[in-house]
């Protein structure tokens, strides 16, 4: 029977999302106890991200199934050397604390979907001669820095569309719409509005849509998976009319934000306007929306301002937007990084 007892791994909140970075330190603690005097082989604490998809289409004979996996970054803290003859520990408990920099490069956040998974852990390992280790692991939540190129970020977007009904009449129905911004947060409220000259006869109601769409890829296979997050259906417009409809879409709390700088995964969002018209073909309006954490937002907005500063003005301009420096790539459960290290040797 194993002398270890009630091996765990905490880690310290970061910040009040709970949230880590790129460039963030994980602390934390390593805490078990010894029924009696044990020789130890070693004690690590290691940090990896990986990214995972996998799906099937067809069935039986003319199934095909297709996945990809990605390793984002693997590093390792040894908090007792690995030593052939061992380290011995004494009877009771035992508490190690650890610390380990997340590397600084640029790779997607933490995502859980249901053809795949951007997932990042820490995890603990307590290796004895001739005995199982003793493990430990938990999920970090990660936020990447990355952040769309997207000019003048709060600024409202326009689109008009004409759509002619009726094959032999010259009927038609305009629609301008706007919406008041190209980025949010989980819990924002967006405002979009439609101005709808109807000289048909028909008549039609507006709809608003926030549109996600997820795309799963694998070598030159893909997977796309289309959900409508919120729809809100305005009022009958009559034929023969000019109406004006608004609407305020709430971005719901626990919605995934969007990925865009993953090559396996991508989630994406848009707020569409259309018109529901019986018997024809609805003319619709596509808004893409950036939805991404309030403090991400926040600064992406602050480098916009700063980079808006004139060249002679004294106010120090400071990039507001990481650059992308790539992503490691690697296949397998548990591949090897060209140049990962493992961190000095602490207890």
């Amino acid at each position: 029977m194993s002398p270890v007892k009630d091996f765990s791994l905490t880690y310290d909140e970061p910040n009040e999302e709970g949230t880590f970075s790129e460039g963030d330190v994980v602390t934390g603690s390593v805490t078990f106890s010894l029924t009696k005097e044990t020789k130890i082989k070693s004690l690590f604490v290691k940090a990896k991200g990986d990214g995972r998809v996998d799906w099937s289409e067809g069935s039986g004979d003319a199934s095909s199934s297709y996945s990809a996996n990605r390793r984002y970054f693997k590093v390792k803290e040894f908090l007792i050397g690995e030593n052939a003859k061992g380290t011995v520990l004494s009877q009771g408990d035992h508490n190690f604390k650890f610390k380990i920099e997340i590397p600084n490069q640029d790779m997607p956040s933490s995502f859980k979907g249901a053809h795949g998974r951007i997932v990042y852990l820490i995890e603990a390992k307590l290796c004895k001669s001739w005995q199982w280790p003793s493990k430990a692991k938990t999920e970090i939540c990660f936020r990447s820095k990355s952040f769309p190129l997207i000019e003048d970020i709060m600024s409202p977007q326009t689109d008009s569309v004409t759509k002619e009904l009726g094959t032999f009449s010259k009927e038609q129905v305009e629609m301008s719409a706007n919406v008041d911004r190209k980025a949010c947060s989980p819990g924002d409220t967006v405002t979009a509005s439609a101005i709808v000259c109807n000289t048909s006869s028909k008549t039609m109601k507006p709809k608003f849509l926030l549109h996600q769409r997820t795309v799963y890829r694998a070598g030159s296979h893909s997977r796309a998976c289309e959900d409508r997050i919120v729809q809100i259906v305005g009022d009958t417009i009559m034929g023969n009319s000019e109406k004006t409809a608004s609407c305020e879409v709430t971005v719901p709390e626990d919605v995934t934000c969007t990925v865009h700088n993953c090559d396996i995964v991508s989630v994406e969002y848009s707020l569409k306007v259309s018109l529901d018209i019986s018997f024809a073909f609805d003319p619709e309006l596509v808004f893409p929306l950036v939805v991404a954490p309030p403090s991400l937002l926040a600064a992406a907005q602050a480098g916009q301002a700063e980079s808006d500063v004139p060249a002679d003005s004294d106010v120090p301009v400071n990039g507001g937007v990481p650059a992308d420096s790539g992503v490691h790539e690697g296949e397998g459960e548990d591949p090897t990084l060209p140049g990962s290290a493992a961190a000095e040797n602490t207890e």
